[in-house]
């Protein structure tokens, strides 16, 4: 039984990349809708975020200097719509219904994102994937996450990374480092353990919003992580 009825998933966009270096590894893509498919069909309500830095990071490329920062994100916000239609299809052919809706509009596309579209297709059982980011320059999609995850009410963020939780230094340099099973907000700020980006953590703190940080790869499943057979940190108010 999930403790969860609607959770907000966020996926790294770097997990998309293929061994060779290609923006998207099919099977990777395929294995991801099945994980989700099989949270919806176990009735948890689903929204999924996903980055785009495995096609182009606007921080990164607007640092060079040779595109100012706005513009950068811009074409940033536009990969994640590319993942995220390519999430859709893939979830799709899992057998989940699944809508992309952007904060950046391309009717031909895709919807465009609205609350209470959104709230009626996760409450009719579909995936909804959300691109776009934030619509807005300057903000990560940690921050778009967290922000939708407030106007879609709902129980809490998942942020499905490459480890199991969150630890005081990172697992796969120093074997000594400590995982954490839960922690309050303030304890990952105080041990600036990074979690998510400030802006979106002080968004998360002050909305009271839990925060799941476990794994999105095998034998973790994003299903297990919410029904609490697969491990992972759990951030809370």
């Amino acid at each position: 039984m999930a403790e969860f009825k609607r959770v907000l998933v966020k996926l790294s966009g770097e997990a998309l990349l293929a061994p060779d270096g290609y923006w998207l590894h099919p099977s990777t893509l395929m294995t991801l809708a099945a994980d989700l498919a099989e949270a919806s069909h176990a009735g948890i309500e689903l929204a999924v975020v996903i980055g785009g830095g495995n096609i182009i990071r606007g921080a990164k490329v607007g640092a060079a200097g040779w595109i100012d920062r706005a513009t950068a994100d811009s074409m940033g916000m536009l990969a994640t719509v590319m993942n995220s239609i390519a999430l859709e299809g893939a979830l799709e052919a899992a057998g989940s219904a699944a809508r992309t809706m952007s904060a950046v509009a391309m009717a031909s596309i895709c919807e465009t994102y609205a609350r209470q579209p959104a709230l009626h297709h996760m409450r009719k059982g579909r995936i909804v994937i959300l691109g776009g980011g934030t619509g807005s320059p300057f903000f990560t999609t940690d921050t778009a996450a967290v922000l939708r995850a407030i106007e879609l009410k709902c129980d809490a963020v998942l942020k499905a990374t490459q480890v199991d939780g969150v630890y005081s230094d990172d697992p796969k340099k120093n074997p000594k480092a400590i995982r954490y099973d839960v922690l309050s907000h303030d304890e990952a700020i105080t041990k600036d353990l990074k979690v998510m980006d400030t802006a979106a953590f002080a968004l998360a703190r002050e909305n009271k919003l839990t925060i799941l940080v476990g794994s999105c790869h095998a034998p973790a499943t994003i299903k297990g992580i919410l029904q609490g057979t697969s491990p992972a940190t759990r951030v809370t108010p």
